[in-house]
């Protein structure tokens, strides 16, 4: 239980910052994307700023080698990349600059602007799936 009311409290601080440092805001990111035109710096800020917290949380976790409830990490090696990891990466990258939106700051729009982050969620998911399905059946194909 007191792994889900860290994860509860961890995803509502994430949530909140997305909030109120305007990356809920489709138009701040679409606004950094833009380099030739009205670029807005703001998402520079907000991921430096996230780094900043992040990379000595990530020291010390590897150094702990558990998480705040106490649970053993096990950390991914997904070194040198493999296709599925760029092929996500840049449909990841094309569906956030075309939306303004990735899927964090999607589910806070489920409470400023309902219908389009549901729809958004939806497409989402749907990729998700579609893409699951394509790599489970195109690595299949490879072992045979």
């Amino acid at each position: 239980m007191m792994h889900m009311a860290i994860a509860l409290f961890c995803g509502l601080m994430f949530g909140c910052g997305l909030w109120i440092s305007g990356m809920a805001n489709p138009a701040n990111v679409l606004g950094f994307l833009d380099v030739t035109g009205h670029w807005n710096p703001i998402l520079a800020g907000v991921l430096g700023g996230a780094v900043g917290v992040t990379l000595p949380g990530f020291w010390l976790l590897r150094r702990k080698g558990r998480d705040a409830s106490g649970q053993a990490l096990h950390w991914p090696s997904r070194w040198p990349p493999d296709k599925g990891l760029v092929i996500g990466s840049a449909l990841f990258g094309v569906g956030w600059g075309l939306s303004g939106v990735c899927p964090g700051p999607a589910l806070v729009l489920l409470g400023l602007d309902g219908a389009k982050a549901v729809l958004l969620i939806t497409c989402i998911a749907l990729g998700w799936l579609v893409g699951k399905l394509g790599w489970e059946t195109f690595t299949a194909q490879q072992h045979r």
